[in-house]
């Protein structure tokens, strides 16, 4: 019997044409993948996650590709995070499972890009607001894609279930003016410049 099992999904697409300036020719999309997961070891603690991890790896590939056709495929995306909102009836390193097995899947789907997927969880209910950060794919310094998605649902996670999300943009913040290393300037040998 599989360890994952989803009560539903949720796709969120958002587009941005302008923050106050210029009207963009293109807008910025961001796009957030939700699975509601029930959490196999929910009120009891579990030594060994590793299993769960590994099975969550085929989650966050159908996420991935979820985000991806939203999106417009690989060459449109720019920037990613991930997270994950815990119910009460667990303990955030269940979220922390998501670590791997989310962030390898965005990575696979996206062609290996270098830079590390930032990430945010946390322990709540439903309707809980998680804020995942943003980072661009290539590489971390790259000031203009530090950014943020949010990922809520309105009816989890439950206390038993455990809420994990993926996030992809289209590029980086609108107007972005703060210096820094451009994204057309990233080398992406080492995930950092």
């Amino acid at each position: 019997m599989s360890l994952v099992n989803v009560r539903k999904y949720k796709l969120d697409v958002e587009e941005c044409w302008h923050e106050g300036g210029p009207r963009l020719a293109t807008p910025l999309r961001v796009a957030v993948a939700m699975a509601v997961v029930k959490n196999p070891y929910a009120g009891r603690y579990e030594p060994d996650l590793m299993p769960f991890m590994q099975e969550l790896r085929q989650l966050g590939a159908e996420l991935s590709a979820r985000l991806l056709a939203a999106l417009g495929g690989p060459q449109a995306v720019q920037a990613y995070g991930k997270g994950a909102v815990v119910g009460e009836d667990g303990e955030l390193e269940h979220g922390a499972v998501w670590h791997e097995a989310g962030g390898w899947a965005m990575r696979e789907a996206l062609g290996g890009p270098k830079a590390i997927v930032p990430a945010a969880k946390t322990i709540g209910g439903a309707g809980t607001r998680l804020v995942m950060p943003l980072g661009h794919i290539q590489a971390a310094y790259v000031r203009s894609h530090f950014g943020v998605a949010e990922m809520t649902l309105w009816d989890g996670p439950r206390r038993d279930e455990i809420v994990f999300g993926l996030a992809m943009a289209t590029g980086g913040r609108i107007h972005a003016r703060i210096g820094g290393l451009a994204a057309d300037e990233v080398r992406g040998e080492d995930g950092l410049r």
